[in-house]
């Protein structure tokens, strides 16, 4: 392709207005827009040369798309730091490489298989980035089933023989665990999911298994990166003469029975379900129903889903397109729909059906969110130490993120032990299992994969099964279920039973929160705050006096990197007080800088004589203020505040929203206010909708202002200035809602 003087212009531009990233952008695009990458849409690419697109071109070609925990994940769109056919067509390439490196001996001789699976994604750029395009542009409307299939195609070109459910279809759907099971079953050499797990609707992503049905660690993940890296071309063979000549193949049907069997088996003599009790369940949009919904459905649960709610690639109905249990609001439709069937309990998956969320009832009426330590803990409890459950002793595991009232749990529970402070991600979880069995790293514990009772993290993630080497949310979801029904026999509920754990075990807690931080922006900010902690390590945080700072990244005190791919899973710092624990790291799947606030026993004065709910508000509004504070403090490594109000948003909001937020939206909805310019609560909530539509593009913000509203509206300024405006006073009573 001849070079444009239009992309000469645009190139020069990249580099005069963003410097370094600007010119990384520039080459990228240049290669591109001249036909060395494939499946590249160059017509396409020509479109966005344009001035009023150099932001959206430096974000998508400043970088290749980053292999995170396990793979690559991000926005679907055009260019090299984005999801789209050339991305998952050289990652998948570079996988074949990687495979037929890895197991030469099945080259000619023995069958080389993965498995492909999918979650339910379908890009509508939902947040409007394209609609300078034509609305029939390529990639609008790519689903993860189409994405999978070019996987397989490219499969069966290099000789890799692909495993899929229902070929076929255009809508099959494969979850994260079931893939991970699948590959023991089968035997294969690995496997890829086309999912972005809980990500908003506009991501997608290509994650990666190894033959243990796990995601691989350094240095084994170094290898699959250089393999990437070397793809110059990609061979494909059309996926109807894949099937054909049998490189396509259908997932045997007995094998997801299999599956379900596995946990039906676990489930044993528990108490059998009561046909009374209802359940809500909500898939969140996503393909939970072939996995928690077929095992509950076997067990003889009875639930119900909300409607709307099953298999849907833009989570339409999820607020906030939100499908993640982490987010409280997620299930807001869920529990509303639980009301109405006289349903006291929400359990939810996310849209690869790896995360479990649960919401209770409570007797007032309101409901209950439990997050992901929260869980871990009533699990641990309910498998090793409630008298009436399964009384199991054996293995458990948690990473350095996960609730310390798990190692509390393990210590009364004679003949259980424990393995604790891996580093974040289930993947580690898993290459614990596999040290087990292989190499002894663990000195201290004498168990094997075998004896797995439980693993956990803060992630709202569980593993239950050594068989299956990434979280899942099903098991969870069946002994959650066990357990509601036995305690609304006796007019209790899950908070009461967690209550009780605190009261037994330790008053444990914990916050986590996220400063989201997109574009090259947000990668140079997240560096700088880590490279902050190390240099300049704090002698006090939230108050407290700081006793030991850890740093994951030094090598004399956890040893040399074993590659390159280390270096992003040990970027962690973790700050240590005598009243809680900090733990700060950039994610390796989103655009974000993550904290992980512990308190401790003991840490807040005043508890000791607590009890009941009283205790669990008196350690959560504790938990909520240290991270708070933490959040201010991180900010100010890099020379950032921001205010109460603004601290409140949902943390999905990126970091120059929130900005946004304080410096624009507040002053004018306080000058709106104090004008008298709406004579009705509705109109101002109209307006006020359309003032924070950018910070949170294609989704209906209006919810997640509630708490930074009542805020405001507490405020003394406010108070004060607003006194006897009605509108104000509504909207105060709107926000306390």
């Amino acid at each position: 392709m001849t070079r444009s003087p239009q992309l000469d212009l645009i190139c020069d531009l990249l580099v005069a207005k963003y410097g370094q990233p600007g010119q990384s952008a520039a080459a990228r695009l240049t290669r591109w827009l001249t036909g060395s990458v494939p499946l590249a849409y160059p017509e396409i690419l020509e479109q966005h040369l344009a001035e009023s697109h150099a932001g959206l071109l430096l974000d998508a070609f400043w970088q290749d798309l980053p292999f995170g925990t396990g793979g690559r994940r991000g926005r679907v769109g055009y260019g090299a730091n984005r999801i789209n056919p050339t991305t998952v067509a050289m990652s998948v390439q570079g996988h074949c490489h990687s495979l037929r490196a890895a197991f030469p001996e099945r080259a000619g001789r023995a069958e080389l298989a993965v498995v492909v699976a999918n979650d339910v994604r379908v890009f509508h750029d939902i947040s409007g980035v394209y609609s300078f395009l034509k609305p029939d542009h390529p990639l609008r409307g790519c689903s993860s089933r189409a994405f999978a299939k070019l996987a397989c195609e490219i499969y069966a070109a290099n000789g890799i023989v692909c495993y899929m459910v229902d070929p076929e279809s255009d809508s099959a759907v494969l979850s994260t665990p079931e893939l991970s099971f699948l590959i023991g079953e089968l035997g294969a050499a690995g496997g890829v999911n086309i999912s972005a797990s809980h990500n908003p609707p506009d991501d997608n992503g290509v994650k990666v298994y190894d033959r243990f049905g796990s995601q691989p660690v350094a240095p084994e993940d170094q290898r699959l990166l250089d393999a990437m890296r070397d793809v110059t071309e990609v061979q494909r063979l059309p996926f109807a003469k894949a099937l054909d000549q049998g490189l396509v193949r259908a997932t045997p049907r007995q094998l997801h029975e299999r599956y379900v069997t596995t946990y039906v088996d676990l489930y044993g003599n528990l108490a059998a379900p009561r046909s009374d009790l209802t359940l809500c369940y909500t898939p969140l949009c996503g393909c939970g129903l072939t996995t928690v919904g077929d095992v509950l459905t076997r067990l003889g649960f009875p639930f119900a889903v909300p409607p709307d709610q099953g298999p849907d690639g833009t989570f339409a109905v999820i607020p906030f397109k939100t499908a993640n249990p982490e987010v409280p609001q997620s299930t807001g439709p869920a529990c509303s729909f639980a009301d109405s069937i006289g349903s006291g309990i929400v359990l939810s998956s996310d849209p690869d059906a790896d995360r479990v969320g649960v919401e209770v009832k409570l007797p007032d009426g309101s409901w209950q969110h439990f997050d992901g330590n929260q869980i871990a803990a009533i699990l641990c409890y309910f498998l090793l130490l409630d008298p009436e459950g399964p009384r199991r002793k054996g293995l458990v595991i948690e990473t350095l993120v996960t609730t310390r009232i798990l190692g509390s749990i393990v210590a009364r529970s004679a003949g259980s032990q424990l393995i604790d402070d891996l580093l974040v991600g289930f993947k580690y979880i898993a290459d614990a299992l596999k040290a087990l069995d292989r190499d002894g790293r663990f000195r201290h514990v004498r168990a094997a994969a075998k004896d797995l009772v439980l693993a956990a993290e803060e992630s709202h993630g569980v593993m239950m099964v050594p068989t299956i080497r990434d979280k899942d949310a099903t098991p969870a979801c069946m002994y959650l279920a066990a357990l509601y029904q036995r305690l609304c026999a006796r007019g209790e509920t899950l908070l009461d039973y967690y209550v009780r754990i605190l009261e037994e075990v330790g008053s444990f807690h914990s916050a986590s929160r996220s400063i989201t931080m997109t574009g090259s922006q947000g990668m140079l900010r997240k560096d700088r705050i880590m490279s902050a902690l190390r240099t300049a390590p704090p002698s006090t945080c939230a108050g407290e006096p700081v006793r030991r700072v850890v740093d994951y990244s030094d090598e004399q005190a956890f040893g040399p990197f074993s590659s390159e791919s280390e270096r992003l899973p040990r970027d962690v710092v973790q700050i240590l007080t005598d009243g809680f624990q900090v733990a700060v790291r950039p994610s390796g799947t989103e655009p974000k800088l993550k904290f992980y606030c512990q308190l401790l026993p003991g840490s807040t004065s005043g508890l000791s004589a607590q009890r009941g709910s009283a205790l669990l508000h008196a350690l959560s509004a504790a938990a909520e203020s240290v991270a708070r504070r933490v959040y201010g403090e991180l900010l100010a490594r890099i020379g950032l505040s921001l205010g109460e109000a603004a601290l409140l948003l949902p943390d999905m909001i990126d970091l120059d929203g929130k900005i946004e937020f304080e410096q624009q939206v507040v002053p004018r909805l306080y000058a709106a206010l104090s004008a008298g310019r709406f004579a009705r609560l509705a109109d101002l909530l109209v307006w006020l909708r359309e003032q924070v539509a950018t910070l949170l593009p294609g989704v209906d913000l209006l919810p997640g202002l509630k708490a930074p509203v009542a805020f405001l509206c507490k405020t003394p300024s406010w108070v004060e200035g607003l006194k006897g405006n009605s509108v104000a006073a509504e909207l105060r009573d709107w926000a306390r809602q």
